[in-house]
């Protein structure tokens, strides 16, 4: 009875020794809990939008997870629309016309910003079609690939005094 405890501690040990951190932890989230609604529902709808607003302190990081003040104030208001009974399509509008597309970390497609959604695609063709001018123009240059009577009679000379 003694051997089998000793193998499932050893065996438990090695398992927890092994597992890489990431099993053993949860992500955290700057929302404490006197911030957390009582409806489930509504928070659950709260974080799935927390999620997708910008700490306009932090830049990259979501309101959910941030520390700042900013990222507190910013929940509470959306927790305060919820309950308030706006859509979440309102409450994000609601929060754009306060602070900006900036405040989204996925700004919207429309023609605002269809700049920041052609940039990529228009440099990647202008890179491709430079490259087929290139290549193309290279091959262009090359010229014909036969010789000359000159010289392939220069060429005799240079190769008879060899032998």
């Amino acid at each position: 009875m003694r051997r089998r405890l000793a193998v499932f501690l050893a065996a438990l040990l090695l398992i927890v020794v092994s597992a890489p951190a990431s099993v053993f932890v949860t992500p955290a989230f700057a929302v404490n809990p006197d911030e957390m609604l009582a409806d489930p529902a509504l928070e659950t709808r709260a974080r799935k939008l927390s999620a997708g607003l910008r700490c306009l302190v932090c830049q990259n990081e979501s309101i959910d997870d941030s520390n700042a003040d900013l990222a507190k104030d910013l929940r509470l208001l959306v927790r305060e629309r919820l309950k308030a009974g706006d859509t979440d399509e309102e409450v994000i509008d609601y929060l754009v016309s306060r602070y900006g597309e900036f405040v989204l970390l996925r700004p919207r497609f429309d023609w605002a910003n269809l700049a920041l959604w052609a940039t990529p695609v228009v440099v990647l063709l202008c890179g491709g079609l430079l490259a087929l001018a290139t290549i193309s123009g290279r091959r262009k240059r090359r010229g014909p690939t036969e010789l000359s009577a000159a010289e392939e009679a220069a060429i005799e000379r240079i190769t008879a005094g060899r032998r």
